[in-house]
C-alpha cells in the first residue's frame, strides 16, 4: 500500500506541456494524449500547464479496464484548465479495480506546470486535450513520468 500511494517530488524542466500521469501512451493524436497508469506507476496527477481550474466535475460510469478505448465510459473526473494558450481538458479515468478519484483542486485555484491536482487509486487512465498550437512529441507505447515528461509543445 506504501509503494502504491507513493508522491515523489518532481521539478519540470524544458519547454513544453508535461505529462499529467506517470504511464505508458496509448493514444497521441493532435487533439489529445491518453495514458494508462499501470500497478508499478505513480499515480499522482500533475497539471501539465500554468493556469486557472475552470471547472471540476465528477461523472458516474462503469469499470471497463483503463487501457481500453471503452474506459471513456467509465467513473471520471474532468478537470477544466484555462492557460494561456486556451482551455484544456484533463479526464481521470477509473479502471476495473479502481473505485476512488481525488481532486486536490477546485474551480479559481491558479496551478503551476508540475503541480499535483489528484490521484487515481489503483491503476487507471489519464485523458488530455491539447491547445491547438501544440503538437505530440510522444507517440503510442512511450513511456512518460508526470510533471517531467514534456509531451507536447507549441508549433513554430
Amino acid at each position: 500500500m506504501i509503494f502504491f500511494h507513493r508522491d515523489p517530488e518532481r521539478k519540470s524542466q524544458g519547454n513544453g506541456m508535461v505529462s499529467p500521469a506517470d504511464g505508458r501512451v496509448v493514444l497521441a493524436s493532435l487533439e489529445r494524449v491518453d495514458i494508462f497508469m499501470g500497478p508499478c506507476d505513480v499515480h499522482v496527477n500533475r497539471a501539465p500547464l500554468d493556469g486557472i481550474v475552470k471547472t471540476t466535475e465528477y461523472i458516474k460510469g462503469g469499470h471497463a479496464p483503463a487501457f481500453l478505448n471503452s474506459a471513456k465510459k467509465n467513473q471520471q473526473n474532468k478537470i477544466e484548465l484555462q492557460t494561456a494558450d486556451g482551455v484544456i481538458e484533463l479526464r481521470q479515468i477509473t479502471g476495473i479495480l479502481v473505485r476512488e478519484i481525488i481532486c486536490y483542486v477546485k474551480p479559481g485555484d491558479c496551478v503551476n506546470r508540475g503541480d499535483r491536482l489528484g490521484m487515481i487509486r489503483f491503476g487507471s487512465r489519464v485523458e488530455v486535450t491539447l491547445p491547438k498550437a501544440y503538437e505530440p512529441l510522444v507517440k503510442k507505447g512511450d513511456k512518460v513520468r508526470a510533471g517531467e515528461t514534456i509531451i507536447a509543445v507549441k508549433r513554430l
